[in-house]
């Protein structure tokens, strides 16, 4: 079984230089944040070249699976984040229920429906922290420093939502020291499916503008003929 020494030893010596890594970062990144501020119809245009980008970028610079996380070595060294996040979300449904904010789907299938979509994507966006930013940003720079900008770009892309913004940049800062001490991306995913969800189902949709980012956020309305309590976030109807 692979250490965590082993698979840093294979990011290092992976294919391409510095150079490349940092036009690879710059070039989807940038795509990102183009996705994210552009209105409809374009946006849907921009996804497609950011995701075309990203998988082409990460195929001819593919480090091998181990060193993007995906691997049985660190499973169980980074298991607590998924505990910490689960007894987090327990405090915030509790809460949720007291304040009369919770909206969960009603059954095994309404789960599916509302979430299944955003876990697979809350996966992706994990591979995206891990896998593609931080794995070009150590060819750059230490590795303390590549994680917290790795966490720092990934926390600018859910901007301007305030809550979002400050969630990712907390939770990205964990994710990418937990990910260098123990190479593992499974857990991460884990842990941002729990806290997304939760945070979905015990915030306000308006409080929160229905988790969008960039544009989206900004041209979010609320429902039509709701009022909304902004001292709890709840809506009135």
């Amino acid at each position: 079984m692979q250490g965590a020494g082993e698979t840093a030893k294979q990011i290092h010596a992976a294919s391409g230089v510095p150079l490349r890594a940092l036009v690879e970062l710059c070039v989807g990144y940038g795509l990102i944040l183009a996705t994210v501020w552009t209105p409809r119809p374009g946006q849907a245009s921009l996804w497609w070249a950011s995701a075309a980008w990203i998988g082409a970028s990460t195929w001819w610079s593919f480090p091998g699976w181990a060193a993007l996380g995906f691997r049985r070595g660190g499973f169980m060294a980074s298991l607590w984040v998924v505990g910490v996040a689960a007894v987090l979300s327990a405090i915030a449904v509790t809460v949720a229920i007291h304040v009369h904010t919770l909206r969960v789907p009603h059954s095994a299938l309404g789960w599916v429906l509302a979430w299944g979509g955003y876990i697979v994507w809350s996966f992706v966006q994990q591979f995206l922290l891990q896998g593609y930013f931080l794995i070009r940003l150590l060819k750059m720079m230490p590795r303390e420093w590549a994680a917290v900008t790795a966490a720092g770009i990934f926390a600018a892309a859910h901007v301007p939502n305030p809550l979002l913004a400050s969630v990712t940049l907390i939770w990205g800062t964990v994710a990418c020291f937990v990910f260098l001490r123990c190479r593992n991306v499974y857990t991460l995913m884990i842990t941002h499916a729990i806290l997304g969800v939760s945070l979905a189902i015990t915030v306000p949709g308006p409080k929160m503008h229905n988790m969008r980012v960039g544009i989206g956020y900004l041209q979010y309305r609320a429902p039509a003929g709701a009022m909304v309590d902004w001292s709890s976030g709840r809506v009135i109807r």
